[in-house]
């Protein structure tokens, strides 16, 4: 659609007839799920924590989603990231909790004036990561933050508010300023269905994204003017955050990871912010993975949108990553072992 609200093209995609099913690496007998309620009323939000059925306090670790109003799984067509990921951590030990993100259990707060990428994440993820502090079967002093996307951009401002966090894992979290990024990625979608749409499409994301760049934005500028219908102070919160600077000043232990065909969140614009600000530091291990998107999904060629619509699982040897990296007797020459599949940047 066009910024008068015109419909310019239309897709109708078959509904998919194929149900999730659970990955290889899963293990069922290991672990058990209860559902909880994160948050409190009137904005609370349901949630489900996978539990080991080993006993003694384990590590802990609270998922977050990427941007938009996804579901606890990140249900992206016939698949679930964040559930693959719930189920082959707690096959390996690891508690986990993930919760429908507050835009999807809520929707209408997308709505509010003054709606920002804080509102949409940092209340409820705080309140999980007390959530499992206070279960006895988590080792309180191990509760880590994973955030995938968007949710992975804002981990450190999570951080920042709920300091017993023990560490961040940051999977395809983006730097650039998301304003551009859209702007990048019309244009990477631009080449494989080129036509005067899609040209006009750009042309209407570049024209936002300089208004969100502008010195005159102000909390006034009408949402129909600026990127996705978002408010102004959601593009003011955003300007003024820079999720590397924020890493850097936490003094905590992170894994970064990238899925090489990513388009949406890539090596050359995003990674390598990451890289330049991290890096040096010991206690930060950095890892790109070759084949995967930015679900990651292994594949092959060009990452396209339509990758999303078959049945995948998420990168078995991510999810092994993770695990050896959470668990409590991880030392400083986990960042040096090396993984099928990925590669030290």
């Amino acid at each position: 659609m066009d910024d008068t609200g015109i419909l310019h093209g239309l897709r109708l995609a078959p509904p998919s007839t194929t149900s999730w099913t659970p990955p290889p690496y899963a293990v069922r007998s290991r672990f058990t799920e209860q559902e909880v309620t994160v948050g409190t009323s009137p904005l609370a939000v349901p949630g489900t924590l996978t539990l080991p059925r080993k006993r003694g306090p384990r590590p802990g670790v609270v998922l977050l989603s990427g941007g938009g109003p996804f579901d606890r799984d990140e249900t992206s067509g016939p698949n679930k990231p964040l559930k693959d990921l719930a189920w082959g951590l707690a096959s390996r030990g690891v508690v986990v909790l993930r919760f429908d993100k507050v835009t999807h259990a809520h929707p209408d707060v997308v709505s509010a004036p003054d709606f920002t990428m804080s509102d949409e994440y940092v209340p409820h993820a705080v309140a999980a990561v007390r959530l499992l502090h206070r279960h006895p079967a988590v080792n309180a002093e191990q509760v880590f933050l994973l955030g995938h996307s968007m949710g992975g951009k804002v981990t450190p401002r999570v951080a920042a508010a709920e300091p017993s966090v023990a560490g961040l894992v940051i999977l395809a979290g983006d730097t650039q300023p998301m304003h551009h990024a859209a702007v990048r990625v019309a244009r990477y979608l631009s080449t494989m269905s080129p036509g005067p749409d899609i040209e006009a499409a750009i042309a209407i994301a570049a024209e936002q994204a300089a208004r969100v760049d502008s010195p005159e934005l102000s909390a006034s500028t009408p949402n129909e003017d600026l990127p996705f219908g978002f408010p102004a102070p959601f593009w003011l919160d955003m300007r003024g955050y820079d999720p590397v600077s924020a890493a850097a000043g936490l003094d905590k232990p992170m894994l970064i990871l990238q899925g090489g065909r990513d388009y949406q969140v890539t090596v050359d614009d995003d990674f390598a912010r990451w890289r330049r600000g991290l890096d040096h530091r010991s206690d930060v291990t950095i890892r790109i993975y070759d084949a995967d998107d930015h679900l990651f999904f292994p594949g092959e060629g060009p990452s396209t949108p339509t990758d999303y619509e078959a049945p995948q699982h998420v990168d078995p040897a991510v999810v092994t990553d993770i695990a050896q990296w959470l668990a409590p007797n991880r030392g400083k020459l986990t960042r040096f072992l090396p993984a099928a599949g990925h590669r030290r940047s």
